[in-house]
């Protein structure tokens, strides 16, 4: 979610008790210790609904989710973090939800307003009452205990109050929300509110989920009332207005309005859904290009969400091929380790993963939104196993981490930082309980809502089956310890597993006996330790093909008592990161392990050693490896709280022949471009006011100070943990801020030389994103102007020097980075700046070289002399 625009940060309120009766009088029971619930047996759910009957949509997927009630969650992580978030949903008060929606009718309340994004001066507030609605409806649907459905069933009756009310307080029939609908106004003119469609969103989708798992009527109908609402306001606008209202973050406008299409078959409900198609969004997607780079993350994947829905509702092709591109994009181009993505919840260019690191990586609200993408597709399209993949993957590495295991409410982080040295913590500016990462009241994002729904629908996903009257094959996609009661086929399976922990996992079938294909994913993380799973059906091998990345297939009778065990083998897996092979992150099956560092701070990535890796005896998944001459202990990331962690590591590789890697001697003379003389690297292009001059001395590239620069090829300086960079400029006027050379990806990586700092001195500086400031050489002052100057910089074993026509101008012996960190670098460039905002060098350049070592003083001085 993004932050509201021009508006300060909420105030931070102390934590209160619930106070209002109403609530106490519906608070469900917390989730017992031994089970989800008593009555959390498979079937044991909410009643079918009994309101109109689902329209099929245009396109039925291959498989079906199996309902709530037929899954029950047994001992695990899982169960464990839901107990925690239905211990909230108990004691949430609703009453204090309720007043800003209450007042803005002109209804009273005394009840305590709440803090966080839900205060009454924030413009968000209303969203969080929708994520609690989602959250009771999934904790009821798999616990069966009525006091969720009671307590949102209060919770409806008074929103449904406070729509009635709208007409009396100035706003359209239908019109709910906690903020007046004026703002709507506001943003039909072209001004930029605070997700006004975002927030009703959240509350539209509360509404849907009360009704379909809850048989919550009165929600359908305030629903219903609330999507014609929708209708008459964007009814009227032009498509070309309709468009510009997108670039405002609505959520998943589009996915509510079809999906409560798909319940009604009211075509009018569709016909709104599609006025919310995005096409700035979806035309580059459809096209198959990747134009993602600087959008705000999860403003865009809500809109893909729903784009699955739309396909299914119409049978249009695009809308499937768009959310198909759209999580391939993602997935294998924008994704971190975790397999979470965004830095400071916006895109970058693809493949830009150490180059953008920050405690601000990785928006949990993305990936529930990635793995609800994920998982639509995959209903689709079963044969891709790699949606449950990255499903599991991030699940295990980022979701299931969020939730800190201290706190009795499950409070959830909001980024999850991956710059070395991070912790989990609160978002800035919103409460947080002492210690802990969110709080009841005084914080509210949505994040925390988010929260509330990803740990109350563990069991949604864990088992599909397929759809039709001939339905015959059940898909295992994760390895949670559970039980599913199959109706159709009067059949129950357990699944128990110390997965992650272990490698073995027993699913046996404890009830009923029927024909049907046992379909259970192998991951595709076994290929990457090369290591083959075994299959075991009662006892012997099963003899049926299990490879990675796909799911294997038993097709028999089964009866009570028949079992499949699978053993799934794993070893240490180093994975290169895209834009930097020599950082890397470590998994063990599919679990990402971090560096446990408890309060130790630190300054940069740090350097590991792979092979001193080694097991902790007697303890699963627990490691040690020597990073920085010591030794630290490597855990399960997930189980990684209230301490620093590391997750990215520099590997340092065996040091080459000494050599140039890059040289141009910028000496052609004619053309726009320019030969690296050592073969290694493309030719560079001299850009805008770039072009040749000789002087009395030698042919160079002039530089006009306006715009010209050398535009060097990518992958400089790859590789490096050490190296020279040296270059002949001539001055003929300085600007601060100017570069004579800029090697990196954006404002915040880079290594840089430029002749003048607003302090009068020549400096080089060193910065990989994350760090708190930058690695800096500065000299005592400016450059010289008027004449050819020859400068080099080296960089080595935490000390830099800069050098002045073969002579030591300025040293920093406490470099806290290495060049190493640059990897392969994207924007390069002679004269220019990765700032846009600096000036262009004026003068002229010469004899770029690029080599693999860090000079002496004396090869130096020889390299100046030369």
């Amino acid at each position: 979610m993004s932050a509201r625009p021009h508006a300060s940060r909420p105030t931070r309120r102390h934590v209160l008790t619930v106070t209002a009766a109403a609530a106490a009088s519906t608070a469900p029971a917390a989730v017992p210790s031994t089970a989800v619930a008593a009555s959390a047996a498979p079937n044991a759910g909410p009643s079918v609904h009994t309101g109109p009957e689902p329209v099929a949509g245009v396109v039925r997927p291959a498989l079906r989710p199996f309902p709530l009630s037929a899954v029950r969650l047994l001992e695990s992580p899982f169960l464990a973090n839901m107990r925690r978030t239905c211990s909230y949903l108990s004691f949430v008060d609703t009453e204090r939800l309720l007043h800003t929606f209450r007042l803005n009718v002109g209804l009273p309340s005394t009840a305590e307003p709440c803090g966080g994004w839900e205060a009454p001066d924030v413009l968000l507030r209303g969203h969080s009452t929708g994520h609690l609605l989602s959250a009771l409806a999934q904790a009821h649907a798999n616990t069966g205990d009525d006091a969720y459905a009671q307590k949102a069933r209060h919770l409806v009756a008074a929103l449904a109050e406070c729509q009635e009310h709208a007409p009396a307080a100035g706003f359209r029939p239908g019109y709910l929300s906690a903020f007046p609908e004026d703002v709507f106004d506001q943003l039909e003119a072209g001004a930029k509110p605070w997700a006004p469609y975002y927030t009703l969103h959240k509350i539209m989708a509360g509404l849907l989920d009360q009704y379909q798992l809850s048989d919550n009527e009165q929600a359908l109908t305030v629903l219903t009332a609330m999507a014609s609402w929708v209708d008459s306001r964007t009814a009227p606008l032009a498509p070309d207005r309709m468009q510009s209202l997108l670039r405002v973050e609505f959520g998943g406008m589009n996915e509510v309005l079809t999906n409560l299409y798909l319940v009604t078959g009211d075509p009018a409900q569709l016909r709104t859904a599609r006025r919310f198609d995005h096409e700035e969004l979806y035309a580059p997607l459809a096209a198959g290009r990747d134009e993602l780079a600087g959008r705000h993350a999860n403003t865009e994947i809500p809109k893909i969400v729903g784009a699955v829905s739309s396909y299914r509702a119409t049978g249009e092709r695009r809308y499937l091929n768009i959310a198909t591109h759209f999580w391939e994009t993602v997935v294998r181009h924008h994704s971190y380790a975790i397999g979470g993505n965004s830095n400071q919840e916006f895109f970058g260019p693809p493949g830009e993963i150490v180059s953008r690191l920050s405690e601000d990586t990785c928006e949990n609200c993305n990936s529930y939104n990635m793995l609800k993408l994920g998982r639509q597709l995959f209903l689709h399209d079963p044969a891709t196993a790699a949606y449950m993949d990255h499903y599991e993957w991030t699940l295990y590495n980022q979701m299931l981490g969020e939730q800190d295991p201290d706190s009795e409410h499950g409070f959830v982080t909001y980024y999850t930082g991956l710059w070395a040295g991070s912790r989990r913590q609160p978002k800035g500016g919103l409460g947080a309980a002492p210690g802990s990462y969110s709080s009841d009241y005084d914080n509210f994002s949505c994040d925390h809502g988010t929260g509330m729904e990803t740990h109350t629908k563990f069991a949604d996903s864990i088992y599909f089956r397929s759809a039709g009257r001939d339905a015959d094959a059940l898909y295992v996609n994760l390895f949670v310890p559970s039980e599913v009661a199959w109706a159709e086929k009067d059949v129950t399976l357990r699944q128990e597993t110390g997965h992650p922990e272990t490698d073995r996992t027993r699913i046996t079938v404890t009830a009923g006996d029927a024909r049907f294909a046992l379909k259970i994913r192998v991951p595709a993380w076994l290929a990457a330790s090369g290591d083959r799973a075994t299959v075991r059906l009662n006892g012997r091998p099963a003899g049926v093909p299990a490879r990675p990345g796909r799911y294997l297939t038993i097709k028999r009778h089964w009866r009570r008592g028949d079992t499949v065990e699978l053993i799934f083998p794993r070893e240490p897996v180093w994975q290169p990161a895209p834009d930097n092979p020599q950082v890397r992150s470590l998994s063990y099956g599919p679990v990402v392990l971090a560096g446990a560092y408890g309060g130790t701070e630190l300054a940069t990535i740090p350097d590991i050693r792979p092979k001193s890796l080694r097991p902790v005896a007697g303890v699963p998944l627990e490691f040690t490896a020597v990073a920085d001459g010591r030794e630290v202990p490597l855990r399960p990331f997930y189980k990684i709280h209230h301490q620093n962690y590391n997750v990215y590591w520099a590997v340092t590789p065996r040091p080459g022949r000494e050599r140039d890697i890059a040289r141009y001697p910028l000496d052609e003379g004619k053309g726009d471009t320019t030969a690296d003389s050592t073969r290694n690297f493309p030719r560079a292009q001299l850009t805008a006011g770039a072009a040749w001059t000789t002087d009395s001395t030698r042919a160079a590239v002039l530089l006009d100070g306006v715009d010209g620069h050398v535009t060097l090829p990518e992958g400089l300086p790859s590789g490096l943990s050490e190296l020279t960079v040296s270059v002949r400029v001539r001055l003929d006027s300085i600007a601060n801020s100017a570069r004579v050379f800029d090697l990196g990806y954006h404002k915040s990586t880079y290594l840089y030389l430029t002749p003048r700092t607003g302090s009068g001195k020549a400096r080089a500086a060193l910065k990989i994103s994350g760090m708190e400031g930058e690695d800096v050489i500065d000299a005592a002052g400016p450059l010289p102007e008027g004449g050819w100057t020859h400068v080099a910089v080296t960089l080595g074993g935490g000390t830099g020097v800069l050098y002045v026509d073969g002579a030591e101008v300025g040293r920093n012996a406490a470099m806290a980075t290495s060049p190493l960190l640059l990897g392969a670098s994207t924007r390069n460039y002679l004269g220019r700046s990765q700032n846009s905002t600096h000036p262009y060098l004026h003068g002229a350049i010469a004899d770029f070289r690029l080599h693999n070592r860090a000079l002496s003083a004396a090869e130096v001085a020889e390299l100046s002399a030369g």
